[in-house]
């Protein structure tokens, strides 16, 4: 049995006791498999994959800002941010199930806002969903969004560091 599949009957199993005993599983599950090394997102196809290195650890689909079309440069504008930043914290009490933040903006990102004299914004996530996850309904203010079953497996798997690549 390869990793994965083990990840997954290890997850099952845990959501199988949890159900047997009558209480609701917890948001928080382990995880031993090999490292998260890189996050890479591509929005135009709504997938998002965890690597270790080379090798795909598990892929998703995802929702993206309500304008994800180009590069995020101002608070409001709806677009999800392209380029390479870093998971950089943790919110176990999100108001979207968990979330991983992404260090957008970069100075890249703020000295660009300060010529242009606008905020960039900020506060973007990787995150669950507080609605149905329908794919390729795009409706967050620039996060990326999965399901809550998803984001308890991811919220295990990535640290905080982990490299994320966005493109187009």
């Amino acid at each position: 049995m390869g990793p994965i599949t083990t990840r997954r009957s290890a997850l099952f199993f845990l959501l199988a006791t949890t159900a047997v005993v009558g209480c609701e599983p917890s948001r928080f599950i382990a995880y031993d498999g090999p490292e998260v090394t890189r996050i890479v997102v591509h929005k135009s196809a709504r997938r998002m994959y965890l690597l270790h290195h080379d090798e795909v650890l598990e892929g998703y689909d995802v929702e993206l800002g309500f304008a994800p079309e180009g590069h995020k440069t101002t608070e409001g504008d709806g677009r999800t941010p392209e380029g390479r930043y870093f998971i950089d914290r943790r919110n176990p009490d999100s108001a979207y199930f968990l979330s991983i933040g992404i260090s957008y903006p970069n100075e890249n990102d703020r000295e660009q806002a300060r010529e242009r004299g606008v905020s960039p914004g900020g506060d973007i996530f990787i995150h669950g969903t507080t609605r149905p996850f329908r794919r390729q309904d795009d409706w967050t203010v620039g996060c990326i969004a999965v399901t809550n079953r998803e984001m308890r497996q991811i919220y295990a798997m990535v640290g905080d560091g982990t490299v994320i690549d966005i493109y187009p």
